[in-house]
């Protein structure tokens, strides 16, 4: 496979050439700030998330918890429940029972990581083409998403797997070089 790097574009500051929104905030951001007020995860309690197999190709759970929610409101690095638990709600609300099924498809990034990799390239290897057969006929061309973190402060970037066209392309909002990942490289090219 190729990798074809999709450099992100930086942004100017705030204030020159991007409009802002003058500190109001989204209806999305307001109404997911009502409803964790409303449940009990602020205040400790926490919730499980049950992916069916149709989002990751097997079934897989996430644990959230108030940790995952300050992620997302104080803008810090994101861990990976909240990646998956944001891919599990754009295959819910936009692509269960629609042909976007068969065009799209996601890897679980916990199983695909720096560490598994450098570890057991083997089993890496292994849970790829699992997830690549899962998918059905597999005669319809389709992209496969994984989430990867690059282990350097929490930076995750997307790698996008057209095997049809067996191309590779690797999307960063930071201007990069997909060969500052090794790991990633390695696991691609085998």
């Amino acid at each position: 496979m190729h990798l074809k790097e999709v450099p992100g574009r930086k942004l100017k500051k705030a204030g020159n050439d991007i409009p802002t929104t003058s500190g109001t905030k989204s209806q999305i951001m307001m109404r997911l700030e009502k409803m964790v007020e409303e449940s009990d995860i602020m205040h400790g309690a926490i919730r499980s998330v049950d992916f069916d197999e149709g989002v990751f190709g097997i079934a897989h759970s996430e644990i959230i918890a108030k940790e995952d929610m300050q992620q997302l409101f104080e803008h810090e690095e994101l861990g990976i429940a909240v990646i998956h638990t944001y891919i599990w709600y754009m295959y819910v609300t936009l692509m269960r029972g629609t042909e976007l099924c068969n065009r799209f498809n996601f890897i679980v990034a916990s199983r695909i990581n720096t560490t598994f990799i450098t570890k057991n390239p083997t089993s890496v290897k292994n849970e790829l083409v699992d997830r690549f057969m899962a998918v059905g006929d597999n005669t319809t061309p389709s992209l496969y998403f994984l989430p990867f973190n690059s282990g350097n402060g929490g930076h995750w970037v997307l790698v996008a797997m057209d095997l049809s066209r067996l191309m590779v392309y690797y999307l960063d909002s930071l201007s990069g070089d997909w060969s500052k990942y090794p790991s990633m490289k390695k696991t691609v090219d085998a």
